[in-house]
């Protein structure tokens, strides 16, 4: 949503960001020490005097919720208030509560997410699925739209060294588990000399057979480190919490010029033509076969990333989906104006 604030403030638009959890969280969440609930705490604390203020503004946007954990409590006094809201979806976080293991939570959580988009004035959905459960959630307005990078950002590079063949990664912990799954197809692919496989954004990832390295995340960095890559991969379990994913890592990938090779699950279905910007692969044999070809066949590599950044530049760009969503954002406030 960030990345959309330049065009808005170009547009007279004046904006406010008030983040629920800061740089100091995730430090503490990956460093793994034991005050993130005192961190958690202040944070929430934060956000309700930030709410207190809310009548001042004539549109609050919401990422998926305001108190994780929380039921609806704030974003339907919110509605109560007469303070139009938009809420933004780019994961299937309803599924953190209607899929929890504790029964408790699935009880009393379970439909936290519904009535937080029913009582929305407008619910923005990065994909079909998440859309799919606005609706039946009784939202008044769903409007899709996808996940977008900032071309100018992602300018084509040179790769500095063709020595590897690498097999490019970029996540965070918590999704890197989704690289075991595919361990068997990389380290058949890593069994040729001068095959890497690297890992942006988590660490002490275990695949023994195939040269890894590790590199950290940092919005600075990742651009260059997208284009060290000859490929990028996004592999995925064709479950619920997954089909709600966006594909904002191909997406990255393609708009640095690189081909992909993702399992055939959600939005990913829409973002890879398969044959053209890359592969969709599902079995074991799917993966190492789309591995093997692109790790051959270097003038089709170099085709089929031509072919995925003119995608990206055609449907997944902040240039494009911009004044869309600027225009449904008025929308949203002329009629909250009218009531």
């Amino acid at each position: 949503m960030l990345q959309y604030l330049p065009y808005f403030r170009e547009n007279g638009i004046e904006v406010k960001v008030h983040h629920l959890l800061d740089d100091r969280y995730l430090k503490t969440l990956y460093d793994k020490k034991k005050r993130v609930l005192n961190t958690i705490f202040l944070a929430y604390l934060g956000r309700l005097f930030q709410l207190l203020k809310s009548k001042q503004y004539d549109l609050l946007w919401i990422e998926k919720e305001l108190f994780p954990m929380l039921p609806a409590w704030f974003e339907q006094l919110i509605r109560f208030l007469g303070i139009p809201y938009v809420v933004d979806y780019d994961d299937a976080v309803f599924h953190n509560y209607d899929l929890h293991p504790n029964k408790w939570v699935r009880k009393i959580l379970g439909m936290k997410i519904d009535r937080v988009m029913k009582n929305s004035s407008l619910v923005v959905a990065g994909n079909d699925y998440l859309a799919t459960r606005a609706r039946r959630a009784g939202a008044t307005q769903v409007e899709i739209f996808p996940t977008v990078i900032d071309i100018n950002r992602y300018q084509l590079a040179q790769k500095e060294s063709d020595f590897f063949f690498t097999v490019g990664w970029i996540g965070s912990l918590s999704t890197a588990e989704y690289l075991l799954d595919i361990r068997s197809a990389l380290v058949e692919i890593g069994k040729r000399d001068k095959t890497m496989l690297c890992i942006v954004g988590a660490k002490d990832v275990e695949i023994q057979g195939i040269t890894t390295q590790e590199k950290i995340w940092t919005e600075k960095t990742e651009v260059n480190d997208i284009s060290s890559f000859d490929i990028g991969i996004m592999p995925l379990r064709n479950n619920s919490w997954d089909r709600g994913k966006c594909g904002y890592k191909l997406i990255q990938y393609m708009a640095c010029g690189k081909p992909v090779v993702a399992s055939p699950v959600g939005v990913n279905n829409q973002i890879v033509e398969h044959g053209v910007n890359g592969f969709l692969a599902e079995t074991e044999l799917e993966w190492i076969e789309a591995l093997r070809t692109l790790r051959d066949n270097p003038e089709l590599r170099a085709k089929m990333g031509a072919a995925a950044r003119k995608k990206v530049i055609e449907k997944y760009t902040i240039q494009k989906i911009s004044p869309e969503l600027l225009s449904q954002m008025r929308q949203v406030k002329n009629k909250s104006h009218l009531r």
